[in-house]
């Protein structure tokens, strides 16, 4: 008999145990205990005095969904099991988990000795079937936590005339040695394999571990190719198929487009079906994609590379076809699109059903750290491409056939297709093993029954609504979940947070290379391997270090947020930093005249006595550095007549430049082709900051991912984190770079002429770039704060007791578990 409880008394055919008032043994830290067993027709409550509500469980419900807590406090209270004669009452004992006295089971409470009824005649219990590893099977039946079974019963009437009995002494020691089984009446398959075929071996990855890797693996050439290949050849394509800057915009977009079209019905109907269905699904249609965009290398001729007679040096040709005929090949550009699109479709599951299916799926302290894991693999992925990328790009397109040109001109195509087609077979395998999970792992409806409700709740109380196990299921439901979220001020302004924040990312790490490359007067190879640098172990570390962080201090919905408040202001402190800038390396017509006198800005002045015979195009910009470390347009600005035949330190280098003076001896000077090297003495500050601000943006990305989930009901969050990512890419990912971009040219100083058309710019002034950086960068991060300081203040946890069943419970039906819980063993989480 549990300490505590006097003897069982049988009234009207109900089940009366009676509880003493609260007593605390020695040791024994918990409040509440709970009572399992698999009930048909059967009513359990928690009758705590008047008004009382009696709790009709379901005829299907589950051993999880079969609980009744006993709050152990004063006055005494009744746990009442009451069964009509139709009804049948399986489980011959309802027992706590068979424990020694004082020692802690595994969802952190200590539990007493086993709950025995004793039987006029003593049958013995049969053990439980338990999982079989084998099948992966969870059968129908009995479903006690310690594993035993009752017999099985003649009639329902005579099995509930029946008295409960417990297993055996023996029975209970073997079930305990063995640790505790947790099985399902529901008759699930819970193998991993595809269809009939589960073989055995397979079953070792049917862990939260196996999916978190091959989940790894698609986020990972998720990232490589969308925002690593994609950005790496868009030059050599555009190139290639005569595309215009904004035909490659177009192309780059269709991945958001689709993403957005996409993503209300999958986060909607697959977050209540198969999500490992849909996942597996998805990247097999990401693995199509990235077969299609590489297909118009297979289906067009071969690319010829006309070399044009040399230009740049002074007197030499300089003429420059400007007028060119529309090329047929820009009709491919559909083709490109088609590719990203299926980009976008696959990959949406990926961060919302796979999201949460690794949340359902591990205990709720190491959920962070796991989607930590999986998102720290997504921003590996693009780092990964850009090296890849870059490596295939000095392979020539036409791979085998003799060319006499470098990749350094501006004619070369290198093998832009390669990554495509290695990114696509490598997506159609692993979406094979990702078909094969179950629905749910097997073991993981513990996590369920331990989870602690966070929602926040509503005043209305239509937050109810979304606890209806029907709730969702249905297109007519779709209306009313908007509503439930739009209705949540904390889900809200944790999409608007994550917008801003989106904003800061898109814009960075589309212009941050072009910040380096500006400030220290890097070439653009340079300045994205820099940056690459910078983000790597910022970007990486910090998303990983923020999951870190909510699991290591068990942070809560508030204390998440308050985290992510916490980390904006960090990076918004270190965004002043921007007010630093290194000066412009001076360049001859561009800063100062050829005279050396300072030339106002916007104010642009090539020609000078020195190169005014050499017929010099506005068009050829290929900077020098001449040796009196003063940049050029080109080596015919420079008044360059000659190009040696021998490089210096890899680079071309120019004689008899007119316009250089040498230094110690008179005559003309010579130059070498790039930019003049920058000595700025404050690079190494500006480095650090730039870090930080890095760090401190992606270390708030997890903990405001898991609030997410945390603030709304179990049943939404595959929706809720759909609707963010909408938000995201429609405030934040979408108009970011386009926002940055347009404060970032106002500090141009030289554009590209495109035969009399504005093209790109080429030389920016640092001191606006900064200027204009620094502005941005405040605005955003002003407003990411504002949006978290109103989301923790709006924030309306669960009661700290609230009844089983209520609507904060999780979909298994239990009560809001407000006391602290010890973690499980780390082998056995994780």
């Amino acid at each position: 008999m549990v300490e505590g409880m006097q003897p069982a008394e049988l009234h009207s055919g109900m089940l009366i145990l009676h509880e003493k008032s609260k007593q605390k043994k020695k040791g024994a830290g918990f409040e509440h205990g709970f009572i399992k067993g698999t009930c048909e027709n059967s009513l359990f409550t928690d009758q705590s005095g008047p008004g009382s509500d009696l709790h009709h469980l379901p005829t299907d419900v589950s051993a999880e969904n079969c609980i009744s807590r006993i709050s152990r406090s004063s006055p005494p209270r009744k746990a009442i099991l009451a069964t009509s004669p139709t009804s049948t009452c399986q489980g011959s004992a309802f027992p706590f988990m068979a424990m020694p006295q004082n020692s802690t089971a595994e969802n952190g409470f200590c539990f007493a000795q086993t709950l025995d009824f004793s039987c006029p005649s003593p049958p013995p219990c049969k053990p439980g079937r338990t999982f079989d590893a084998s099948s992966g099977r969870e059968p129908r039946g009995t479903a006690l936590s310690n594993g035993t079974a009752s017999s099985g019963a003649r009639s329902p009437a005579d099995s509930c005339a029946e008295p409960l009995c417990s297993a055996t002494p023996g029975d209970e020691e073997t079930q305990f040695n063995e640790g505790i089984k947790y099985v399902s009446d529901e008759g699930e398959e819970l193998a991993c394999g595809w269809g009939g075929f589960t073989p055995r071996c397979l079953q070792l990855c049917n862990t939260s571990k196996g999916v978190l890797f091959f989940l790894c693996v698609a986020s990972f050439l998720q990232g490589m190719t969308v925002n690593g290949f994609i950005n790496t050849v868009i030059t050599s394509i555009e190139r290639r198929f005569d595309l215009r800057s904004y035909q490659s915009g177009l192309i780059a977009s269709s991945y958001d487009i689709a993403a957005c079209v996409c993503l209300t019905f999958v986060s909607y109907f697959g977050g209540n079906g198969h999500k490992p269905r849909w996942l597996g699904w998805g990247v097999l249609v990401m693995g199509l994609g990235s077969l299609l965009f590489a297909l118009p290398h297979f289906t067009t001729g071969q690319y010829e590379a006309h070399s044009a007679a040399e230009v740049g040096v002074c007197g030499g040709n300089q003429s420059l076809p400007c007028a060119q005929a529309a090329s047929s090949l820009s009709s491919y550009r559909f083709v490109f699109m088609l590719g990203q699109f299926l980009h976008g479709m696959g990959a949406t599951p990926l961060y919302t059903l796979g999201v949460t299916y690794l949340d359902e799926n591990v205990k709720t302290n190491y959920s962070p750290v796991y989607i930590a894991v999986f998102y720290t693999a997504a921003i590996l992925g693009p780092a990964a491409g850009y090296l890849v990328g870059g490596m295939f790009l000095n392979i020539y397109t036409e791979i085998g056939r003799e060319i006499d040109i470098t990749p350094e001109n501006t004619l070369w195509v290198g093998a832009w297709w390669i990554g495509f087609l290695g990114a696509g077979a490598a997506s159609l395998l692993i979406s094979i093993p990702i078909l094969g999970y179950p629905h749910r792992l097997p073991g993981s409806q513990r996590y369920i029954v331990m989870r602690v409700s966070e929602a926040h709740q509503l005043k209305d109380g239509s937050h109810k609504k979304a606890s209806d196990p029907d709730f969702g299921k249905t297109v007519k439901d779709l209306p009313r979940s908007v509503l439930l979220l739009l209705k949540n001020p904390t889900f809200i302004f944790l999409c608007l947070a994550g917008a801003t924040e989106a904003t800061l990312i898109a814009g960075m790490s589309t212009f941050g290379p072009k910040f380096l490359e500006s400030q220290f007067s890097l070439s653009a190879s340079e300045a994205a391997t820099f940056f690459g640098y910078l983000v790597v172990p910022a970007g990486g570390g910090g998303t990983f270090l923020g999951g870190f962080l909510v699991n290591k201090f068990k942070l809560r919905c508030s204390g998440i947020i308050k985290l992510c408040l916490l980390c904006t202001v960090s990076s918004l402190l270190a965004i002043f930093i921007f007010f630093i800038h290194c000066p412009n390396m001076p360049m001859a017509g561009v800063t100062q005249t050829y005279g050396g006198s300072v030339l106002p800005g916007g104010h642009l002045n090539l020609t000078a006595a020195c190169n005014t015979n050499c017929g010099c195009l506005q068009e050829t910009y290929s900077p020098v550095c001449g040796s009196d470390d003063i940049m050029y347009y080109s080596p015919c600005h420079a008044g360059c007549k000659k190009l040696s035949e021998n490089l210096r330190n890899g680079k071309k280098v120019y004689h008899e430049c007119s316009c250089i003076d040498k230094t110690l001896l008179p005559g003309p000077g010579d130059a070498e082709a790039g930019k003049c090297t920058s000595s700025c003495a404050k690079k190494p500050l500006l480095l650090f900051f730039m870090f930080m601000v890095i760090l401190f943006t992606f270390l708030s990305s997890i903990p405001a991912l898991t609030a997410t989930l945390r603030c709304v009901s179990d049943r939404q969050r595959s929706f809720a984190l759909g609707i963010q990512w909408i938000v995201v890419r429609t405030l934040g990912g979408i108009p970011g770079p386009i926002a940055f971009g347009s404060m970032i040219d106002k500090s141009c100083l030289l554009w590209q002429d495109q035969c009399g058309e504005q093209g790109s710019c080429y030389v920016y002034q640092n001191s606006a770039m900064s200027r204009y950086t620094l502005i941005a960068g405040l605005v955003y991060k002003v407003l990411g704060t504002t949006f978290f300081i109103v989301a923790c203040l709006l924030y309306k946890p669960p009661p700290p007791e609230s009844a089983p069943g209520s609507s904060d419970a999780s979909d298994s039906g239990n009560g809001d578990l407000q006391e602290h819980k010890p973690s499980l063993p780390a082998g056995e989480d994780m």
